[in-house]
């Protein structure tokens, strides 16, 4: 039995890790400080006696004796992360530093989940892990593409300087059961907006691309980039390569949905990248690693845990799919913080 601190434990992918590091008989210890993570994503584990949750926030150390630490906490979506850019940047950077010093105190291994948006806006197609990127430090969403960059030369600074057991993943966009309803995130915007007939947003032509990945194939890929020896430390990306634009994605939760949604565009948010692909082959190399769930079959997934929050929280989320996404645009706009502090309130915690 292994000791395994998961951080952001309560978030999206963070309750799908604790749930198969419990089903695999490891004492799992999740922390999360709730600013985007659900107590009901892990509520059901909370009885199992090789569980446990503390409310912490990682800008903050943390003293507990452990074997392998998980590094999952920041806000992944761009409603929550612009929402306190400073304390999203805080928890890339004095986060990763809190936790690599506590795995340098007690020799563990860490892993780190770092994000295709160290890419930025990409030059190269697809992208392989030795491009650098193309990234605006100042924009709007600076402060989680340079927190998690920053992040990243944390984890391989502490590699070299003291010889640490790390692990740094890339995760491309991913989706499944447990995202959070309101986080702005293409797939939970159209479900939500598809399952309830509204109009369905799509920001610029619909031309832009992206890649979709299944929870549990990722989950997957964090176990196994965990599990290797030290000739495997990463960075590696870790997504589907099939790639579909937006206007795809749409018409496929339609047709999965029976909606009578129409499609509604609006414009581009600033910095937001055309085109998104990871090239897998490091992690079919040294992982044996690809996705074995493709998209129809996760998005029917997908919905039917939307549909199930709709159906036991129908006037909550009825004021999410139509107040919230009608002005989710406006978050990009640094113009108008009111208007992004009460989109925020309307998402429920």
């Amino acid at each position: 039995m292994k000791r395994i601190l998961v951080t952001g434990g309560a978030g999206f992918l963070g309750s799908h890790l604790c749930q198969r590091l419990v089903d695999e008989g490891d004492d799992v210890l999740c922390v999360d400080n709730f600013f985007t993570g659900n107590k009901n994503n892990i509520a059901h584990l909370l009885h199992k006696t090789n569980f446990e949750l503390i409310r912490h926030d990682v800008t903050f150390p943390l003293y507990v004796e452990i074997d392998e630490i998980y590094n999952l906490a920041c806000p992944a979506s761009p409603i929550h992360y612009q929402y306190d850019p400073v304390q999203t940047t805080k928890t890339s950077v004095h986060g990763a530093i809190n936790m690599l010093g506590l795995a340098k105190r007690v020799k563990a291994k860490i892993l780190q989940a770092s994000t295709s948006e160290v890419y930025g806006d990409p030059h190269v197609h697809p992208q392989t892990e030795d491009y650098w990127g193309h990234v605006n430090p100042i924009g709007l969403r600076s402060c989680y593409d340079e927190g998690k960059r920053c992040a990243e030369t944390l984890f391989f600074d502490y590699h070299r300087q003291h010889n640490l057991q790390i692990k740094v993943i890339r995760i491309f966009n991913t989706y499944g059961p447990h995202m959070h309803p309101g986080d702005g995130r293409v797939v939970s915007n159209f479900i939500m907006q598809a399952l309830q007939n509204q109009p369905i947003t799509i920001f610029g032509d619909g031309q832009q691309s992206r890649s979709f990945c299944y929870v549990d194939d990722l989950i997957e890929a964090f176990i196994r980039l965990m599990n290797t020896g030290d000739d495997c430390i990463g960075p590696m990306n870790c997504g589907n390569p099939n790639e579909f634009t937006m206007l795809e994605l749409a018409e496929n939760i339609i047709r999965l949905t029976n909606s009578s949604s129409k499609l509604i565009f609006k414009p581009l948010p600033h910095d937001d990248p055309r085109q998104r692909q990871p090239d897998i082959t490091l992690a079919k190399e040294k992982l044996g690693w690809e996705p074995t769930i493709q998209l129809e079959q996760g998005l029917s997934k997908t919905i039917d845990y939307f549909s199930q929050l709709l159906k036991s929280k129908k006037k909550a989320y009825n004021i999410l799919a139509t107040d919230t996404m009608k002005n989710a645009h406006f978050i990009y706009d640094q113009n108008n913080l009111k208007t992004t502090e009460e989109l925020t309130d309307l998402i429920p915690q």
